[in-house]
């Protein structure tokens, strides 16, 4: 590879995958938050029932797992165990030297799959429907891995 860099339309796929993923990510973060504040529960520490301008009017009951706020905290765990495997394996892969055409279907094809799943699991569809997208991605992993393997072997 010439270099690292965003003038690189190569590693500028790569980044710009990275980048969209990474936000989905810490976006996670967010829509926890604003659920919690939706339903005005699904709080986990005990602090969090002291009365605040946030929470003016405390209730124990808002430390009780709530479904709408534990399914976002379910996706967002989904993220964190699969988001540092594509990190890893995406910059393996663009370093291996594909060809641009080939890494933008492989790299933009993760992120669509992933945000595919996060829709199929925020609108709660089915297992096979979420599993059926997340196996796409998990294929896609295993194809840059894979590659990265046959290259740094000198396959």
């Amino acid at each position: 590879m010439n270099e690292i860099s965003l003038a690189n339309p190569l590693f500028a796929t790569y980044a710009i995958a990275a980048s969209i993923m990474i936000l989905k990510a810490v976006g996670m973060s967010w829509l926890t938050v604003l659920r919690m504040m939706q339903v005005k529960g699904g709080y986990r520490s005990p602090e969090d029932l002291r009365r605040t301008p946030l929470n003016p009017a405390p209730n124990p009951a808002q430390l009780q797992p709530d479904e709408r706020v534990e399914r976002i905290r379910r996706i967002q765990m989904n993220d964190l165990e699969n988001l540092p495997f594509f990190l890893a394996a995406g910059f393996l892969y663009v370093l291996s030297e594909p060809s641009l055409v080939e890494a933008r279907w492989v790299l933009y094809g993760y992120v669509v799959s992933r945000l595919l799943h996060f829709g199929a699991y925020l609108s709660a569809r089915t297992h096979d429907t979420r599993a059926t997208l997340w196996t796409i991605g998990s294929l896609l992993l295993v194809y840059m891995a894979g590659r990265v393997l046959v290259v740094a072997l000198g396959g």
